[in-house]
């Protein structure tokens, strides 16, 4: 099976969606935050290995402590994997820290900041010039 074939494209969609569902509602472990998401999964050609790209939203403290209990929770994430999907074989699991979603909310959260400005900005020039015509307008009468 090649990388990019759709039958490895459909398994890495699967395999995305069946990872979120134990994640977010079969994992009781406390170090596991609510706010995390898998973004990304790759499945090697010959299902033996998969690398899942998760987003915690968090401090760096909180999306420690999820790779943690995500890293320790692999065997019975495994286990999950392997009732729900049929594969030939079920895919060694490796998580890897993703922060695209932090890094798009941070971005987003800037642009408002600098579009705020600018609106101020441009609302004192306006108002400064408002007060000068006001002045010249006093001045003729």
């Amino acid at each position: 099976m090649r990388k990019n074939s759709v039958k490895n494209t459909r398994i890495n969609g699967e395999v995305q969606r069946v990872l979120a569902e134990i994640i977010r509602g079969e994992i009781k472990d406390p170090r596991i935050s609510p706010w995390t998401s898998v973004v990304s999964v790759e499945v090697a050609p010959d299902l033996k290995s998969c690398k899942a790209w998760i987003s915690v939203l968090g401090s760096e403290e909180v999306r420690e402590a999820t790779l943690q209990g995500l890293k320790s929770a692999e065997g019975f994430i495994k286990k999950q994997l392997a009732r729900t999907i049929n594969l030939r074989n079920t895919p060694e699991i490796t998580f890897v820290m993703d922060q695209s979603i932090e890094y798009g909310v941070n971005m987003s959260r800037r642009i408002d900041e600098v579009i705020a400005r600018d609106n101020e900005t441009i609302k004192d020039r306006e108002g400064a010039a408002g007060e000068e015509g006001a002045d010249v307008s006093d001045d003729e009468e």
